[in-house]
Formats: structure tokens, C-alpha cells, sequence
């Protein structure tokens, strides 16, 4: 990986920071349009909660478009992988400030209360 400046992206180091908690339990996006996701991404060098490419809205992909965050950790419990957006490749790393995942009694998709009954239909 090369570092931060005007040939490419920032390192790996560079992109991690191990002490910032999570935005919250869910999308930020997605809770603030009353939303629904799929799965959640958690930014690892911001600590951004943004929903996967399977759900509609898109929004950890949209964080990387719209800040260059690189790295994606996974927010589901029992996860514990990272999606590195420049490389487009999975990888094992450490691990970040808690909590590691949303709260284990959120479902999947969720939240509950505002996923449609045909949500099959709606991802992607």
C-alpha cells in the first residue's frame, strides 16, 4: 500500500483507528430517513455505521465515495472481517474500540418496526 499524498490512497495504518466507538447501533443514514438495511459496516477509521451493497440504500459504500475511508469492519455479531474498498479484498484484522457489533436482540435485516414485508424484492 502506499501512503497518504497525491499518488494514491492512505496506508492501512493510516486508515485504522482503534480508539473511536461506533456511530450507534444502526445505519446512520438509514435512521435518520427512517430507513431500513440489511447488514452493517462499520467505517474503522471513523467509527461511521453505514448499511452493506445488499441493502438499498448503499451507505458504507457512499461513506468510502464521499470521505476516502478505505476500511469497512463488519457490525454484525459473530463477524469480525474487513472489507478493504481499494484493494476490493477481505482481510483479518484487529480489533476496534466496542461495541464490536449492533446490539444482538436488533434483527437482520432491521430495524424491525420499518423493514417491508417485501424486502427480498427490494435488495440487491
Amino acid at each position: 500500500m502506499t501512503a497518504a499524498g497525491n499518488d494514491g490512497p492512505p496506508s492501512l495504518e493510516e486508515s485504522l483507528d482503534l480508539t473511536v466507538p461506533p456511530s450507534g447501533p444502526g445505519c446512520a443514514e438509514c435512521e435518520q430517513a427512517a430507513g431500513w438495511w440489511v447488514h452493517l459496516r462499520r467505517c474503522a477509521e471513523c467509527g461511521h455505521v453505514g448499511c452493506c451493497d445488499t441493502s438499498p440504500s448503499q451507505h458504507a459504500t457512499a461513506h468510502f465515495a464521499q470521505t476516502g475511508h478505505r476500511l469497512m469492519r463488519s457490525y454484525e455479531p459473530g463477524e469480525d472481517w474487513y472489507w478493504d474498498y481499494v484493494t476490493a479484498q477481505a482481510f483479518d484484522g484487529p480489533e476496534l474500540a466496542p461495541p464490536l457489533a449492533h446490539p444482538e436482540d436488533q434483527t437482520t435485516p432491521g430495524p424491525a418496526s420499518r423493514v417491508p414485508a417485501n424486502w427480498r424484492e427490494l435488495i440487491h
